[in-house]
């Protein structure tokens, strides 16, 4: 049996493992493969595209808003895991009403950290969850060590185009931007805003603004409508920035290349 909190604060119990989960989340749902879980997968969203043989091998219940919920019914799952930005309030209280559901909330490193964790437990994969995080902590030390004596870079972290949307405060995006010493120009606001792009004009013409490749997929033709306000622009991978989990083991090395880039 195990006793947790899920990071909503919710108790939960889970007597036996887990052998059927729905994963709504696509950093999870890598997470899980990462842990050793993939004979365990049975429901995955359309957006968990990693690793890409999912798509054609798990049923797929819809996406992360907008879920088939008699397609994760019929699949008898034992836990459904879930996130609280990824996934409505509704979802949630959708899912509890089939099986025990998980709701990770991820704001920083320390919380997926303990997500890990928590998915070592409920799963049985304490060893593999262990050595997913010393590999974070091993690159995340590496990365401090390098960025620390660079320069801070004023950003815009651009996530959405018609409208223009950013990334600002109280989101995972915005904790790796402080983390890389991007300073974000929308750090005064919460979540994820809508802007003026013609605005940026009026700005200091050395922040750069960063077009991430996910939720919008952002190509060259969308940094052209950026530059012609006279702000630089950079093409980003927008799983390097808001994917946790085991992503994270791959992150730093990204943020090296890119900070070398820049």
């Amino acid at each position: 049996m195990v006793l947790i909190k899920d990071q909503l604060n919710r108790n939960l119990t889970i007597n036996v493992t887990p052998k059927r989960i729905v994963c709504l989340v696509p950093s999870q749902t890598e997470l899980l493969y990462d842990l050793g879980l993939e004979q365990s997968i049975v429901g995955i969203t359309k957006f968990c595209v990693h690793p890409t043989h999912f798509k054609s091998t798990i049923q797929i219940v819809g996406g992360t808003k907008n879920i088939k919920i008699e397609k994760i019914k019929a699949l008898n799952p034992d836990i459904i895991l879930c996130n609280k930005e990824e996934n409505t309030k509704e979802i949630v209280e959708a899912c509890k009403n089939i099986c025990t559901t998980h709701v990770s909330d991820i704001y920083t490193i320390k919380d997926c950290v303990l997500l890990i964790n928590q998915y070592g437990e409920i799963f049985d994969r304490k060893e593999n969850a262990l050595e997913i995080i010393d590999k974070i902590n091993f690159n995340l030390k590496d990365f401090k060590n390098f960025i620390k004596d660079k320069p801070v870079i004023k950003v815009i972290y651009f996530i959405w185009r018609k409208p223009w949307m950013v990334a600002a405060s109280k989101t995972f995006i915005n904790y790796l931007l402080e983390l890389n010493k991007f300073e974000n120009v929308y750090k005064e606001l919460e979540r994820y805003p809508e802007i003026d792009i013609k605005e940026i004009a009026t700005q200091n013409k050395q922040i750069i603004a960063l077009l991430s490749s996910e939720p919008y997929p952002f190509k060259r033709e969308h940094a052209l409508e950026i530059e012609k306000n006279n702000i630089k622009t950079v093409l980003v991978d927008g799983e390097m920035f808001s994917w946790y989990g085991s992503r994270l083991i791959k992150s730093f090395n990204y943020f090296k290349t890119l900070r070398q880039n820049l």
